[in-house]
């Protein structure tokens, strides 16, 4: 689906969708619980959809009810399966690299598949770790297939690649029967995801320690209990409303919790920091899925700002370095990649032109925003990349007044 927008400033009241990662999060939990659980405000997005596929093949049934979900745990109980489960992850990070341990915890491995780029991204980590306990991994044709099943113990793994591995194991490893630590070789990026995820551990009773002075989490065998929760709403999604705000729209964002342990909250306080005139700097390593909207922001600012910190950006839906600097130049922008950073010089106004979605979510939402300030229109291939994460965004971008037409 290829849209074409009229340039127009947006106003209104808007709140964006539940945060996909939390949701991902409580739905496992739930998957794995010696009950039913029930999570409201939880958003069928693609994403969200691979996740709830997943948790069916590991034998949890959901239903879907008023603003929400119902989901029947495993219990946590180490099934046999005639033959290995098959996990569909679609085109979702998170559910593939959350459900390759727990795969190994809950049974005996499984075959993991994918669409787009989703089964080139790295597992090394996990591969790494598998090599030395009796796991067998297989890659072929784009399918993953492990079998085997991990054991307690110490799991040592690098920081600096994705924090969903971390998340991945802390979600697997209380259903062994003895204690396992998972140690930090780097410093560990994206922290707030994990913090994130031992908070939605500790709603189905799953203690997890973690010893900040070694960079250490300490998991001991535990059975996840059902839980009611909501879902609150994704700070991801927010900063694009917020860069439209920084671009001169009237949006007014609602719903969101300050106290969130959502790390992309800090997008309040980039958006500050490139609302002002001068050069600037902003660290993308604990914040990575931030840098579409914080690149439109700095697009049309007075002086140059450089974006740090941004290698991982390169395994994602996209290269979103380069998919994102050609979005801007393709606009009449000005940006040059480095191998981790990304710089952009401020404009006095975008030109419009055609922009490549690149089947990439983050980059059609953003350069739906930087059409607000553009002379001309602009038009985006692949628009429909937003169901990826946030389905309702056309509708919302409409009713604020955005003029889009779809070819």
């Amino acid at each position: 689906m290829d849209v074409c927008i009229q340039p127009r400033r947006l106003s209104g009241p808007v709140t964006p969708p539940p945060s996909k990662s939390m949701a991902h999060r409580f739905v496992i939990a739930a998957a794995l619980a010696a009950g039913t659980s029930t999570i409201r405000h939880a958003d069928f997005s693609q994403d969200i959809e691979a996740t709830l596929r997943c948790a069916q093949a590991l034998g949890a049934q959901w239903t879907a009810v008023e603003d929400g979900l119902r989901i029947s745990g495993i219990g946590g109980i180490r099934q046999p399966f005639g033959d290995l489960p098959r996990f569909d992850c679609g085109e979702s990070g998170s559910t593939l690299r959350f459900f390759i341990p727990i795969s190994l915890t809950a049974g005996q491995g499984g075959v993991f598949s994918g669409r787009g780029r989703l089964m080139e991204r790295p597992q090394h980590p996990y591969l790494d770790l598998f090599r030395n306990r009796n796991i067998s991994c297989t890659q072929e044709n784009g399918v993953l297939t492990l079998e085997g099943q991990l054991t307690p113990g110490e799991y040592r793994l690098p920081g600096n690649v994705s924090s969903q591995f971390f998340t991945g194991l802390l979600l697997a490893l209380p259903l062994l029967d003895g204690p396992s630590t998972v140690v930090s070789t780097t410093a560990l990026e994206s922290a707030a995801y994990v913090t994130m995820t031992m908070g939605v551990l500790e709603r189905a009773f799953v203690p997890v320690r973690f010893f900040p002075g070694n960079d250490t989490f300490q998991i001991t065998p535990a059975i996840y209990q059902p839980f009611d929760t909501a879902v609150e709403a994704d700070w991801s999604q927010a900063a694009f409303w917020c860069a439209a705000q920084t671009l001169g729209s009237t949006v007014r964002i609602r719903g969101m919790e300050n106290g969130s342990f959502q790390g992309d909250r800090i997008v309040v306080a980039h958006a500050g920091t490139l609302s002002g005139a001068g050069t600037a700097t902003i660290d993308l390593s604990n914040c990575p899925d931030l840098l579409p909207p914080l690149a439109v922001m700095a697009a049309l600012r007075r002086g140059d700002t450089r974006f740090v910190g941004a290698a991982r950006l390169r395994l994602k839906e996209s290269d979103r370095l380069s998919t994102v600097c050609e979005m801007l130049t393709d606009l009449g922008g000005e940006a040059e990649q480095g191998p981790d950073t990304l710089t952009v010089h401020g404009v006095d106004q975008l030109s419009g032109g055609i922009v490549d979605g690149a089947n990439d979510h983050r980059i059609v939402m953003a350069a739906a925003i930087a059409a607000t300030r553009c002379r001309g229109p602009v038009v985006i291939r692949g628009g429909e990349a937003v169901k990826k994460s946030y389905p309702g965004f056309w509708r919302e971008y409409e009713r604020l007044g955005g003029d889009v037409r779809v070819l």
